[in-house]
């Protein structure tokens, strides 16, 4: 049966970006390495290729080790489904931790470059109300917020904001 998973590809930093991952998330593991010793690439002929597989919360990851890419962007992002505002908070100071940036509406970009989003499925239950009003009371709270604030959300949504 095939499968579908995310491949990364770094420039020097594979490695280390798969054991960050694997401290923030509670549920990883590696999986398993394959160094390219008889292949050196890159713009500088110095970069060793190498492939890291990992799982984070049952998700297979790959990352390479290969260098000569152009920075990662927000046109492809990790999503991180939180179950309340303390499981968002943990996520998002632990991918901004060590020169990650916040952007806005949830996403932020972490210090390898891996733009994430993380957001609570209460938030997205409440922006999703078949009631119109009150969705978009919640939706227009959000636009205004980087980290999502999960109270912040309710009470526009209950119009107390």
């Amino acid at each position: 049966m095939a499968t579908v998973h995310p491949f990364l590809w770094f420039n020097l930093d594979a490695e280390e970006a798969r054991d960050f991952y694997l401290s923030v998330f509670r549920n990883g593991r590696a999986l398993g390495a394959i160094e390219f010793t008889d292949f050196v690439g890159g713009t500088n002929g110095t970069v060793p290729h190498a492939i890291f597989d990992f799982e984070l919360e049952g998700q297979r990851f790959t990352a390479l080790n290969a260098g000569g890419v152009p920075p990662f962007n927000e046109r492809i992002s990790l999503y991180v489904e939180t179950s309340d505002q303390a499981e968002t908070d943990y996520y998002w100071n632990a991918l901004t931790a060590g020169g990650g940036s916040e952007k806005p509406c949830g996403w932020l970009k972490d210090k390898f470059g891996v733009y994430w989003q993380v957001i609570p499925e209460p938030a997205l239950r409440l922006m999703n109300d078949p009631d119109r009003e009150k969705a978009d009371r919640a939706r227009q709270a959000m636009y205004k917020m980087s980290k999502i604030i999960l109270a912040d959300i309710e009470a526009a949504h209950a119009g107390r904001a």
